[in-house]
């Protein structure tokens, strides 16, 4: 973490302002450019041309955000934290994203995560769709090397292209094996369920050195099982989370792309996220939030949530 040089500037307190007003910014922190210094950076990538369904994950930064309202963050009970008092955390607003082409997309998002990486602690990212992980995963790779990347979906997103075209939502995590951005003794897929294309997918995904945590297997050993073979596979590693929101059953998280039923709760997922308190987290994002599917903000809320347990997950991994 950075260096502090005065107490952090914390969000808008709901005893004074109500939560339904003031800033739009994620849990109506300080934007970046109002704080001296910054730990962790809430970084907005509202992108959505890689989508194979249903698009609209463009929209999900905002919602989350407006979703975020709903929280009380001042004391987290789970962890025995205070987040905002104990870091500066800071909204680093949206990156501008081409629409029309997904290659410049791309190396605008890496300029952009590899800058702020340069000059704050680290990032949590809102997606936008998966393809966002590439870039993000390159501008850590910069910084600590090869991370332990551990991935929540319900898919293996190991394709090797759609329709001809190499990244899309689908690809990220081949292209990522393909460049070396992440430990392959220390990474793995959790929650991946539903039919696939080929009875050679798995087998393809384990040559690129994942392990993977099928939804079965969390129904059958609970989530307590599944944090401690996540402990148990990253290690001492640098860990990056990237949690596609379609992990969560669409009861839980239906305002998302490509939807599978018979997954996670959003209690199993916050439950596997506070077991792996302690462990070395170094960022992370939430992608695939499609708000014009949700319901009552179910599935942003479930994204705000998440994001803020990251935010407790990267102090409880510093001390």
């Amino acid at each position: 973490m950075t260096e502090k040089k005065a107490p952090p500037i914390q969000p808008m307190s709901g005893s004074i302002v109500p939560r339904y007003a003031g800033p739009s910014t994620f849990c109506r922190l300080p934007e970046l450019r109002d704080v001296g210094y910054c730990d962790v950076a809430v970084l907005g990538i509202p992108f959505d041309s890689g989508t194979s369904y249903r698009p609209g994950a463009r929209f999900g930064p905002q919602a989350i955000r407006q979703a975020s309202r709903h929280l009380r963050y001042n004391f987290h009970p789970a962890y025995g934290t205070e987040p905002f008092r104990e870091l500066q955390v800071a909204d680093a607003g949206d990156v501008p994203c081409n629409p029309y082409s997904i290659s410049e997309a791309i190396e605008q998002i890496e300029a952009a995560a590899s800058e702020l990486l340069s000059n704050v602690g680290t990032l949590i990212s809102l997606g936008g769709d998966h393809t966002i992980a590439v870039p993000l995963l390159r501008a850590m790779h910069q910084r600590h090397g090869p991370v332990a990347l551990v991935h929540f979906d319900a898919h293996l997103d190991t394709w090797d292209t759609y329709f001809g075209a190499p990244y899309t939502h689908g690809t990220p995590f081949r292209r990522a094996a393909e460049e070396g951005l992440f430990d392959d003794q220390a990474s793995m897929h959790v929650g991946i369920r539903g039919p696939l294309y080929s009875s050679e997918d798995l087998a393809q995904d384990a040559e690129l050195g994942f392990k993977v945590i099928h939804c079965d297997e969390l129904n059958e050993q609970g989530p307590d099982h599944v944090a401690a073979r996540i402990r148990d596979r990253v290690g001492d590693v640098p860990l990056y989370l990237s949690i596609d929101i379609d992990v969560l059953d669409p009861a839980h998280a239906p305002g998302t792309g490509t939807p599978e039923v018979a997954g996670l709760s959003s209690r199993e997922l916050i439950n596997i996220l506070r077991g792996l308190k302690g462990i070395r987290m170094v960022g992370g994002d939430i992608v695939e939030v499609a708000p014009a599917y949700d319901h009552a903000e179910i599935t942003s809320l479930a994204a705000a949530t998440i994001a803020f347990e990251l935010v407790n997950l990267i102090l409880c991994g510093s001390k």
